[in-house]
């Protein structure tokens, strides 16, 4: 991987980590959402997600979060979320940091 695109992920991180599940107050990295971030095909990105629930109602407008504020990263021009429940979410997922938060630790 390229710096350019070392220092493009950290900015994804660092955008994806001001996303939140409405429903849980960690933030959607923290919280072990996040499987991959492909950005192989710039000015294209790929994220592969999942939720915490195949029923998640706020599917939408996590998507389009993720969509829409990755976008202003300048050298992204299109982003694919593609959801999976392979593997499924559990708790074990969330980072040390989203444990803490959530008092789990």
């Amino acid at each position: 991987m390229s710096t350019d695109n070392k220092n493009i992920e950290q900015e994804i991180i660092q955008t994806l980590s001001t996303i939140y599940d409405p429903e849980i107050p960690v933030n959607i990295y923290d919280l072990g959402l996040i499987y991959s971030i492909s950005i192989d095909k710039l000015p294209q990105v790929t994220i592969l997600m999942t939720l915490t629930s195949p029923n998640c109602p706020m599917t939408d407008v996590i998507v389009y979060q993720i969509e829409n504020r990755l976008k202003l990263i300048e050298g992204i021009d299109e982003v694919f979320v593609e959801i999976t429940f392979d593997p499924l979410w559990d708790k074990d997922m969330i980072s040390e940091e989203g444990k803490l938060h959530l008092g789990f630790l």
